[in-house]
């Protein structure tokens, strides 16, 4: 399998944050969160990322859990207490790789290939359920001004 094998296979789109993506799970159920908005229990999406490609910087109102599929490590960058955090999704457990990472709600954070080489296949399960309404990709300048010691990671993980 390649990138367009599961790209054409799992149908699926381009994600405004960079890369593809398919919702695969929606739950039935329904919740009040804590500023009052209705939402799913819970939500689940593939996400493929290939070569060059990222996710930029971006943050939600919910807890994400990434689950590693296929392919090359993925890195994923986060903001937390005002510093960078770097995880590695992948299966290469001896080189400080893990099968699943946890990003807390309202948290900005990134994704690519380290490689730039390459695809990586993930799930995606939010819950309280995801919805774009929630969703906050970030802006370069108010990331600079908040961030400016991150410039260069800023910079990168921008559009």
């Amino acid at each position: 399998m390649n990138a367009q094998n599961f790209i054409d296979h799992l149908n699926m789109q381009p994600h405004p944050e960079g890369g593809y993506y398919k919702e695969m799970y929606r739950s039935a159920a329904i919740m009040e969160t804590a500023e009052n908005r209705k939402r799913n229990v819970c939500t689940a999406i593939y996400y493929l990322l290939q070569n060059k490609d990222c996710s930029h910087f971006h943050r939600i109102a919910s807890d994400e859990l990434w689950f590693f599929h296929s392919g090359t490590t993925v890195e994923i960058l986060s903001i937390r207490e005002n510093k960078l955090e770097s995880q590695l999704l992948g299966n290469d457990w001896e080189h400080g790789e893990t099968m699943q990472i946890c990003i807390p709600a309202h948290t900005w954070f990134a994704a690519h290939l380290p490689s730039e080489n390459g695809y990586a296949l993930v799930s995606c399960t939010v819950a309280p359920g995801f919805d774009f309404e929630d969703f906050e990709l970030a802006k370069q300048a108010e990331l600079l001004e908040t961030y400016p010691h991150l410039e260069n990671i800023v910079k990168q993980f921008t559009a």
